[in-house]
């Protein structure tokens, strides 16, 4: 079979990324090899991917902030570890006898990868190229990374405009210092004379959709988060595997390979589904290394776990969790080993290093409304007794009594606190703080939504069980499940508002909290003597297993819905399309975000595509600023072009040529507000394509037919509509505008064509009450008769013939969803086909 030089180059890049330094490292005679060649065949070949991912990660990491990655440099990285661990012991390498074969033991996690990898590719994954939210954030700043090489942007545009004409394009920050300006929504202009552009979030996510890219275009860098989830399942597999035993392992990880979050966030861009992989191989290898004795996975377990800041702000709880566990067990008499501290140590330095001289701008915000609420005092207080109890313990580990009374008590301790914390959080702290809305609500809404009261309850027994009996075999994956589980369900929301709003229990509560309710039923127990422990254990595991076969049937039930759905699809030819109309000297100027839609098409066709791409601060610049500006882009750009709707751009030095109207769907998932998504829903785009001239000054007498090429004149209604007659409208809202220019001077009346649209009788009559630059012309009561009919008012001379004025339509509103039942959410004022001006 022939085979293409690209399909080649491919499988080339993914084996030396993703397992070949892996697995010669893994084979390196050093360090116990002995004991990890005794590994099962399934786990070695696990530990070979993800110690190739962990060291690709590090290397490009270290390429993207010196400003050198490129794809090939990576590939050399690891070439030449490869390289010199071959030269350096070349057949020594071979594990030999003690490295056991396949068994059927292997059967468990094949089985769990093919029915992840079959869920979370049935269909392709989402198309969330666009800006707006985290997603796109996170996809454009890879592609960025992939065309640039660093982390920090060079955005010529940014330091191309002059400074007079700034303020018409980057929105000033708030009070929180650390950047000039706002580039997009989740992109800080850090120095806007040097066009430097830092994105909102660690790189480490966006550096793999980098190499992904690189690999194989946008196919590539939509599909990298899936692989993660993949590798996710197993790493949660293997290390609960470890601590609770292989039946529960794999029962807690087949319910979370088919639980609706896992399979909605394998295919939807979010920084999450790269961090747990991580830190269950973290808190795997931890346990290796000191419950197992594998001196190799020490090391192991410290830059797994410390590469986990760089993936999302929340892997700082990880680290801390397993840091403050590994302090407590060297409290309690057991040995920790420097080569796991140094490089957490390490790892977290740099990680400080990165949010505060690198991500400053989200730094800074993110940490803002905390500091707020608390006082210089009460930090540095906090502060000193966190570093005086870890002292205490320090110093304490060494007392033979003080260990022994440790180890005895920390498991009963924790395995009693968390469903005490549990009943608090369910029965006083959220009922009472419901009645405030934007109050963190957590356990309450996941446990409904997400787990189940059944799947609570078995995570609960099985963390009593777990806590108390295998503490000290599992307290990295034990401390770091608890400790997450209280800091998410102590402040943050938890709402299915969408599934990307409620993202961050994915990464470690819900795999914790489903390989808990595993243990709960399988975990080998010790019966007390003197009971029927054969009897008991029966029972527990045929009820057991009915339970989670009951959850398994609703996780399943969930997740059917949203498995055919593609989240926004269309949305990349879509913007490759757009793009193709332009050359990459025109300058493309985009509306202010809340103003159209198509504002967040301003990213990638910036960031992925490379056009001139510049956003409005205001729906209503300054015409002489602006004029000011098109003059210069004029001498600079070969045309300048305006992509959207509803901002007042035209004045008399401003005009506008239509180019095209474009019209498209995308499909989203229902964001219901606190209740369950209930399905598929479409994105309306609806905006044109002007290029932006100077004019001559003539006037004409005003006459626009509304749905044709009216996006520069309109404001506050809904997108463009054809009836049966072929008459085009627009649906008004409670409050629409609509811009007039070059009223003549002579200019008496206003036309307006108008219908009710079949208004139903439980709704306010249709009056419009019309005002002309807030100057009021009368009331209209439009006919109930569902036809469009003329309606005119008299203009006062003292209005007439002004160059700019602003038409305001104040109508009685009505929502479809409320009175006819339908799922039309929108806000429904009259439908307007017409304005005139005479």
């Amino acid at each position: 079979m022939v085979r293409s030089p690209a399909m080649l180059r491919t499988a080339f890049v993914v084996l030396l990324l993703g397992y070949l330094p892996g697995a010669l490292l893994f084979r390196v005679p050093a360090l116990d090899r002995e004991r990890r060649a005794a590994l099962t065949a399934e786990e070695r070949l696990f530990w070979a991917v993800v110690l190739s991912a962990a060291l690709s990660s590090a290397g490009a990491l270290s390429l993207a902030f010196a400003g050198t990655y490129a794809l090939e440099r990576v590939l050399w990285l690891n070439g030449a570890v490869c390289l010199g661990i071959g030269l350096g012991w070349r057949a020594r390498l071979r594990l030999g006898a003690p490295a056991p074969q396949p068994t059927r033991s292997a059967a468990a996690p094949l089985a769990l990868a093919a029915v992840a990898a079959g869920l979370f590719f049935f269909v392709p994954p989402a198309e969330y190229i666009n800006g707006g939210r985290d997603p796109g954030v996170y996809f454009n700043a890879g592609i960025q990374i992939a065309r640039h090489g660093a982390v920090v942007i060079d955005d010529p545009l940014v330091r191309t405009i002059p400074a007079e004409h700034r303020d018409l394009f980057f929105l000033r920050p708030s009070p929180s210092p650390g950047h000039e300006s706002i580039r997009f929504l989740g992109f800080f202009v850090t120095n806007q004379d040097a066009g430097t552009v830092v994105g909102q979030f660690p790189p480490l996510y966006p550096v793999w959709i980098a190499i992904a890219y690189d690999t194989l275009g946008l196919t590539g860098a939509r599909h990298v988060h899936g692989l993660w989830a993949v590798l996710g399942v197993l790493a949660v597999y293997f290390a609960g595997a470890f601590v609770l035993g292989r039946r529960a392992a794999f029962a807690g990880t087949a319910l979370l390979a088919v639980h609706v979050a896992q399979v909605w966030f394998a295919r939807y861009f979010c920084a999450e589904m790269i961090l747990q992989p991580l830190v269950f191989a973290g808190v795997l290898a931890c346990a290796r290394a000191h419950a197992d004795g594998g001196r190799f996975f020490a090391p192991v377990a410290g830059v797994l776990l410390g590469l986990a800041p760089f993936v999302h702000l929340t892997g700082i709880v990880a680290l801390a969790a397993a840091g403050a566990a590994g302090l407590a067990s060297r409290a309690a008499g057991y040995a920790v080993r420097p080569s796991f501290v140094l490089p957490l140590a390490a790892l977290s330095t740099a990680a400080v290093a990165c949010y505060a001289l690198v991500l400053t701008p989200y730094t800074l915000t993110t940490l803002e409304p905390f500091l707020r609420r608390l006082s210089a005092p009460a930090v540095i207080g906090g502060g000193s007794a966190l570093l005086a109890a870890a002292a205490g313990l320090w110093l304490a580990g060494g007392r033979a009594t003080f260990s022994r009374r440790m180890r005895r008590w920390l498991p009963v301790s924790a395995a009693a606190a968390l469903p005490v914390l549990a009943a608090y959080a369910l029965a006083v702290r959220e009922p009472a703080r419901r009645a405030l809305e934007l109050d963190p609500v957590g356990l309450t809404p996941f446990t409904a939504f997400y787990l189940t009261p059944l799947g609570l309850a078995a995570a609960l027994a099985g963390w009593s069980l777990a806590a108390g009996r295998r503490w000290w075999r599992g307290w990295a994956l034990l401390a770091v499940a608890g400790v997450f589980a209280v800091v998410f369900f102590t402040y943050p929301r938890i709402a299915p508002d969408h599934f990307w709003a409620a993202r961050r229990y994915v990464s470690i509560i819900l795999p914790a909290a489903l390989l808990l309710a595993g243990a709960a039923v399988f975990m080998p127990v010790t019966w007390p003597r003197r009971f029927p422990a054969r009897t008991a254990d029966g029972v527990r595991t045929v009820l057991g297993a009915a339970a989670l076969t009951l959850l398994g049937w609703q996780f399943t039930q969930a997740t059917l819905p949203v498995l055919r759905h593609t989240e926004y699809a269309g949305m990349i030819a879509d913007v490759e399309s757009l793009a193709a109309r332009f050359a990459p000297d025109d300058l493309l100027v985009f509306p202010t975000a809340g103003a159209s839609d198509a504002e967040l098409l301003a990213l990638p066709l910036a960031y992925i595509h490379g056009r001139n791409v510049a956003v409005l601060t205001d729906d209503a610049p300054d015409p002489a600023a602006l004029a000011r500006f098109l003059d210069w882009a004029r001498a600079r750009y070969a045309r300048t072009f305006f992509i959207g709707a509803g901002v007042r751009l035209l004045s008399p030095r401003t005009g506008a040529e239509p180019v095209a109207d474009v019209r498209a769907a995308l499909p989203f998932y229902d964001r219901a507000n606190h209740a369950y998504p209930q399905g598929v829903d479409q994105w309306n785009f609806d905006y044109g394509i002007y290029e932006l001239v100077a004019r001559t000054g003539e006037r004409a007498a005003f006459a626009l037919d509304v749905g044709v090429h009216d996006h520069l004149h309109v404001a506050g209604m809904h997108g463009r509509s054809i009836d049966e007659r072929g008459v085009t409208y627009r649906w008004t809202t409670g409050r629409s505008v609509v811009q007039i220019v070059d009223m003549l001077p002579g200019a008496q009346t206003l036309t307006l064509r108008m219908s009710d649209g079949g208004r139903p009788a439980e709704a306010a009559e249709a009056r419009v009450t019309v005002f002309l630059d807030d100057q009021p012309l009368g009331a209209i009561v439009l006919d109930d008769d569902d036809a469009f009919r003329t309606y005119t008012l008299p203009i006062p001379a003292a209005l007439a013939g002004r160059a700019v004025a602003t038409l305001r339509l104040d109508t009685a509103s009505w929502v479809p969803l409320d009175l006819l039942g339908i799922s039309d959410r929108r806000e429904l004022g009259v439908m307007l086909a017409r304005v005139e001006i005479h």
